[in-house]
């Protein structure tokens, strides 16, 4: 497969929010604010940072080809849309496997996969489901309760470090993950081991299932606290692509490198501004509000409704 992407990224992250808003729309629900406050960044590591090979699976996944295990040649992980695993390439993990379907329209986009992808959506037997695991596309491993992806992707990290590999392993995160104990625990473990062929971004979105992280559980200074783990640390606005640039090219030796990616869940698409913090996932009530959704986010994202009604 040879690869023939030639967008901007500004497009790609454009390009990313238009799909999920489509499926969305026509699944009568969908994580639409995932796509509003990532877009950027995922458009900027997929199109500019990561260091990947041609994809090892066809553009229209596969079935499920059950567990993974020597026993098992139909097994294989969604980590092959990334290309092949190998020294000089970098590997990519995805800790909140609910970003699914902005991953998946992030791969489209980069035209590592089909957009008719999407047409297995969450059907049985299938890949392509709406919470990732190992086997959905861009995805490496299955990362379980919220907060196990960065343990798993330091553990890669530190064994490509001591076996001197060029390539680096990146990490999506959210960030109700620093809820959670055993994130603290991997930033002070990275820290003592000195992985510094380790990045992170992190979505700082500020809202989970149960509404505003401040009414939840507040994570105050987050930055200050992070930092205070003895690894690099970098605040920025996500959405601003120059400063995650310059934010990934930040890292010091020695150190992980955490990029603390300021987001708005509803960037792009300020209709949605009505329903915050109830956004974790958009679901309609009645045909009425949909079609009112429908318009007023398609005029946000410059689509004719014309041509999604006839899509």
């Amino acid at each position: 497969m040879v690869l023939t992407n030639e967008k901007s990224t500004e497009d790609i992250a454009l390009g990313i929010r238009r799909r999920v808003f489509f499926h969305t729309m026509k699944n009568n629900g969908g994580y639409l604010s995932q796509a509003c406050s990532a877009a950027e960044s995922l458009a900027l590591l997929y199109n500019e940072l990561l260091t990947l090979g041609e994809p090892t699976l066809p553009k229209v996944p596969l079935p499920f080809g059950g567990v993974p295990s020597a026993h098992n040649p139909d097994a294989f992980t969604g980590a092959g849309y990334h290309g092949p695993v190998g020294p000089s390439f970098d590997r990519f993990f995805i800790s909140p496997a609910h970003y699914a379907l902005v991953i998946y329209s992030a791969l489209i986009e980069m035209e590592r996969m089909d957009e008719h992808a999407l047409d297995h959506f969450n059907k049985d037997g299938g890949s392509v489901e709406m919470i990732g695991a190992e086997h959905s596309p861009g995805m490496e491993v299955t990362t379980g309760s919220l907060a196990q992806g960065l343990s798993m992707a330091s553990g890669v990290a530190w064994a490509r470090l001591r076996k001197k590999e060029p390539g680096k392993v990146w990490v999506y995160m959210s960030d109700g993950e620093f809820q959670e104990g055993q994130t603290w625990e991997c930033l002070a473990a990275m820290s003592y081991h000195k992985i510094d062929n380790i990045r992170v971004i992190v979505d700082v979105n500020r809202q989970q299932c149960d509404g505003a992280m401040s009414s939840v559980l507040d994570l105050g200074d987050l930055a200050s606290r992070v930092a205070s783990f003895g690894v690099t640390c970098r605040s920025v606005d996500g959405h601003d692509l120059g400063a995650l640039r310059a934010a990934a090219e930040s890292a010091e030796s020695g150190k992980p490198l955490i990029i603390l990616a300021n987001t708005s869940p509803y960037q792009g698409m300020d209709f949605l501004k009505k329903r915050f913090p109830r956004l974790h996932y958009v679901r309609f009530k009645s045909a009425e509000e949909r079609l009112e959704m429908q318009t007023a986010l398609a005029a946000e994202l410059g689509i004719d409704l014309t041509v999604m009604e006839g899509a």
